[in-house]
């Protein structure tokens, strides 16, 4: 799967991501680290990557402020809760293809994942 992850994922979360074997590019080796959030949705988009953040403000860009995304997923994860919350983050990624997570926003929280679909472009 081809991810972009926002600088605020943990470089922990990314090893695990490619681990798995998923292409993953962060923020920071993309040069984008201080660009704006709806840049960063427009290059995951133009990329062909799904986005992941811990920012639960990208939910109020692609819902209220329509800025198009492929997709986001959005990881609702502590310290406290990685345990349990990289297992669910695995069992999405291992129960549906990117395809399928295209024009989607993803919760992933501990013991459970949410898919609410993205308004049309």
């Amino acid at each position: 799967m081809r991810l972009l992850a926002y600088q605020d994922i943990w470089k922990l979360t990314v090893a695990l991501l490619r681990e798995w074997a998923h292409d993953v590019v962060t923020a920071i080796e993309i040069g984008m680290a201080r660009a704006a959030d709806e840049d960063l949705l427009k290059q995951a988009k133009a990329d062909n990557r799904l986005l992941i953040t811990r920012d639960k403000e990208y939910g109020s860009l692609v819902f209220l402020g329509n800025t198009a995304s492929l997709g986001v997923i959005l990881l609702r994860i502590t310290p406290e809760t990685m345990d349990d919350v990289h297992p669910e983050f695995s069992r999405l990624l291992s129960n549906y293809a990117e395809d399928e997570l295209q024009g989607y926003f993803c919760t992933v929280e501990s013991g459970r994942h949410r898919i609410r679909r993205l308004p049309s472009d």
